[in-house]
């Protein structure tokens, strides 16, 4: 008997196009996708939990952004079942529009969106420069996500527009390749100056 996300979609057909994220996004099969920690401690534990659950993670942490605590709404409390109620809105929500299993678009959306290159700074003889690095694949899956729910929160701070409806957007504009997507935009840009680093 086939175990389907949320009791409703598949994971069983769905597989990573990108060789360098293949090892790093996990389909393993779950009715809830809830481990509560249970790989914490072992080394790339993130790699072999569920990757909606990854999601559900950093949708209950989203963490700062610019060093500064970040503006979240009310469901950044922590709580794993608003986290879960979310998502399956969400998923429910990109299935309505885009007529596709809605996991399907989610890891198509964090493959167009994890950026491949960064700059960081070398300080040598007193003066500091910039350099293009390559980004280590389980670095690139956990800053698209951060990336993903942090623009999703941000749209959705102060404003009519919901969680669910900011993330559904966001994920399917990735997924399109959109310029709006903020994640398309941010893989665009540091990739850009990490080849004018070069």
């Amino acid at each position: 008997m086939e175990i389907k996300l949320f009791n409703k979609w598949s994971a069983e057909n769905i597989k990573v196009d990108d060789p360098g994220l293949d090892n790093y996004i996990s389909f393993k099969p779950s009715y809830v996708p809830r481990t509560g920690s249970r790989y914490a401690g072992n080394r790339f534990y993130k790699s072999k939990i569920n990757i909606v659950e990854r999601l559900l993670n950093k949708l209950m942490v989203p963490g700062h952004r610019g060093k500064k605590h970040f503006k979240t709404s009310y469901h950044a409390t922590g709580k794993a079942e608003n986290a879960y109620k979310i998502i399956r809105e969400v998923f429910s929500k990109i299935e309505r529009e885009t007529k596709k299993n809605p996991i399907y678009v989610f890891v198509k959306a964090l493959e167009n969106g994890a950026p491949r290159e960064e700059i960081i700074t070398i300080e040598y003889g007193g003066a500091r420069y910039p350099k293009a690095v390559d980004i280590a694949p389980q670095r690139r899956v956990d800053l698209v996500l951060r990336l993903m729910v942090q623009s999703s929160y941000q749209k959705s701070f102060n404003s009519k527009k919901s969680i669910v409806d900011a993330l559904a957007q966001e994920i399917m504009d990735a997924y399109s390749f959109k310029q709006s997507s903020a994640i398309i935009s941010k893989k665009k840009e540091m990739e850009r100056q990490a080849d004018s680093a070069r």
